[in-house]
């Protein structure tokens, strides 16, 4: 952790002091890779990632132990989270739960230290649950596929064009994990039933192009080492992995917004950044995200042209 950033109670950032516990326990030991390197990430990355969990509920993704130790994911904010961090109240079956809220760089690092790894967010903001603003497709390649990664990189550029000849403008990240992501930015008019609908007749339309390369069959053992085109983050209360976001994987990948012509380079894989290399690449090249606002869309005239389609 960066000697400027320490206080004798934790990190100064504005006007928060953020307590830090254990900084030296290694969460990647096989990297040496510790919280408090972690944090130092976080810290640095906090600008363009934090306009993807603004607003959001999120759920927390903890190793206490580090990555390979036992798990869990966290809904509820404990009691004794400090009162600075936004919360919000959700409604769910029988009840509701209260969900932390990352406004900002001090709530980012406060999470980091209870070592969530990994914050997910929903796909709705906190003050219209229902109305989701993004559709993200998740390219899932089957276990040991023998083309590496260049049928997801195909199976992406393909769905891309088919996004964009709908009137969307989709954008491309790594997940950090096995594929790809492509978020689809929507302008909140769109309940998440009709979302749903959509991202899985937009699946299914491609996946009857390419019935011998694509799939949307949800079960492992009928897919027949096809790619599958997972739309079922698309409803209340799911969540997908936030832009930026460590994984808990080997050597701490990184889920890393792309620009579409990243897409030929068949270096391209799901982990291709980590949490030591993505802070360079964001030096060097920017973020590709950065007008992603600007690419909101309604859905009401894409679904008019994929019944066509269909």
């Amino acid at each position: 952790m960066s000697a400027k950033a320490r206080t004798e109670d934790g990190i100064r950032i504005g006007d928060r002091t953020v307590p830090v516990s254990n900084p030296d326990k290694e969460l990647f030991p096989d990297d040496g890779i510790t919280k408090a390197e972690l944090i130092d990430y976080y810290r640095a990355v906090a600008r363009p990632m934090l306009t993807h969990l603004k607003d959001r509920p999120l759920v927390m993704e903890r190793y206490p132990d580090g990555y390979q130790g036992k798990s869990f994911y966290h809904k509820d904010v404990p009691d004794y989270f400090p009162d600075w961090i936004r919360t919000v109240r959700v409604p769910k079956e029988g009840g509701s739960l209260t969900m932390a809220v990352c406004d900002d760089t001090a709530t980012l690092v406060y999470l980091a230290n209870q070592a969530c790894i990994t914050p997910h967010p929903w796909l709705s903001p906190a003050d219209c649950l229902d109305c989701p603003d993004r559709l993200v497709f998740d390219l899932d390649p089957p276990e040991g596929a023998s083309d590496g990664f260049d049928n997801v990189r195909w199976g992406a550029r393909k769905l891309g064009d088919l996004l964009t000849e709908l009137g969307l403008r989709p954008a491309l990240m790594t997940t950090g994990s096995r594929g790809l992501h492509l978020l689809v930015p929507l302008d909140r008019h769109t309940d998440f039933d009709t979302a749903r609908h959509f991202a899985r007749g937009v699946a299914d339309v491609l996946a009857a192009r390419h019935s011998d390369r694509l799939t949307t069959e949800a079960r492992k053992n009928k897919r027949r080492g096809r790619l599958y085109l997972d739309t079922q983050r698309n409803a209340y209360a799911q969540t997908s992995v936030a832009p930026y976001a460590v994984r808990a994987r080997p050597h701490a990948p990184v889920a890393t917004p792309l620009e579409w012509d990243e897409l030929d380079d068949p270096e391209l894989g799901p982990r291709r950044w980590t949490l030591r290399t993505l802070p360079e690449r964001l030096a060097e090249h920017g973020n590709p995200w950065k007008d992603l606002s600007r690419c909101r869309r309604s859905l009401d005239r894409a679904a008019h042209r994929l019944d066509d389609l269909a």
